[in-house]
């Protein structure tokens, strides 16, 4: 970290949390953050569902939910992107204060609850923006009030999704009632059959993901599986907040919503492994969860992740951390004899299960 990000954090870090998220937003926007560009080398090229991504590690959803600073966030350093949550509706989410540090764990809880400026309003942003070499991802949300959740899905896509390379189907945020709900076998079938039709509407087919939650058993992992197989999904993302609260020792720890950060680590990184397992490395998976070392996404890339994603981290770590964590990853990868990143995907496996 560079001195002037690591006193831009320590001021950030005096400020509520959400207000320092907004000002941090506007920061890169406003070009004061320095980007390093691309970040790639032949040995962390990777392709995944069809995305060509200059290296594997992605920024999570949530950063920037409304398409914001798109361009900046394509010249940090990111592999690729993925913004949203966005709902077919405006909604403002759950009540205040709803965003929570817990320094002592390197955690956050949050509840958001789908906060965001609406689908045709991040359309119109997407629209107007250059595209560049990094992938550019939506995560669908549906709104609260909703009288079909699943539709909501479906009409997210259809607006926004001619303006990016992939999606995700987020049915794993604990933050709106009921939502995991949509988990279950039959509901996710039926609600990735829409989103799938949905996709078939567009001029361009764009990759499918499904972002899971890390409170699941090994059932419900199988079902996940299988359903994926059956709708042609074509990544997981493994996996979104979790509501357990094991272990932590900050004063906010009893707050509800979902919490990520590194108490996440572990067990995301099993559900990942367990998940590879049961799917035999034939659908993609993308690995998120406590991840704030190169080390930790190595572990997860060995575990059977074929990419990674980061958020929670750079609360305490700052926007270098990607770029940081990419240069190292290469530097693993050729300690360990890897010719290329992808090579590495689920050699550990076992050591997680």
């Amino acid at each position: 970290m560079s001195l002037s990000e690591q006193i831009g954090l320590r001021i950030l870090r005096q400020m509520d949390p959400e207000r320092a998220h907004k000002i941090a937003l506007a920061g890169l926007r406003a070009g004061l953050a320095p980007l390093p560009g691309p970040v790639t080398s032949d040995r962390l090229k990777v392709t995944v569902a069809g995305l060509e991504m200059p290296n594997p590690v992605g920024l999570a959803a949530g950063f920037d939910k409304n398409a914001e600073a798109v361009p900046q966030l394509s010249r940090a350093g990111f592999g690729f992107i993925e913004l949203g949550a966005a709902t077919p509706r405006p909604q403002p989410g759950n009540a205040k204060p709803r965003l929570f540090r817990l320094t002592e764990d390197q955690a956050v809880i949050n509840r958001f609850g789908f906060n965001n400026d609406g689908m045709e309003l991040i359309a119109d942003r997407l629209a107007r923006g250059r595209r560049s070499a990094v992938p550019r991802g939506i995560n669908l949300g549906a709104n609260k009030d909703s009288d079909n959740r699943a539709d909501d899905f479906a009409r997210v896509l259809r607006v926004i999704g001619p303006h990016v390379d992939f999606a995700t189907v987020n049915v794993s945020s604990p933050n709106t009632e009921k939502l995991r709900d949509l988990q279950g076998k039959a509901a996710l079938r039926a609600l990735l059959n829409g989103v799938m039709a949905a996709r078939g509407e567009l001029e361009r087919a764009i990759p499918v993901f499904l972002k899971i939650a890390p409170d699941l058993n090994r059932d419900e992992l199988v079902e996940i599986a299988e359903v994926a197989r059956e709708t042609g999904l074509d990544a997981i993302i493994t996996t979104n907040t979790t509501l357990a609260r094991e272990g932590l020792r900050s004063a906010h720890s009893g707050e509800k919503g979902g919490l990520s950060g590194a108490p996440l680590f572990e067990k995301s990184t099993r559900i990942l492994a367990q998940l590879s397992e049961i799917t035999g490395g034939d659908i993609p998976l993308i690995g998120v969860g406590g991840i704030s070392t190169s080390e930790q996404a190595w572990a997860k890339i060995k575990a059977g992740a074929s990419a990674v994603q980061l958020y929670s981290a750079m609360v305490y770590h700052g926007l270098s951390l990607a770029p940081r964590i990419a240069r190292e990853l290469d530097q693993l990868a050729a300690g360990e004899g890897f010719a290329n990143i992808s090579d590495a995907v689920g050699t550990d496996r076992a050591a997680w299960l």
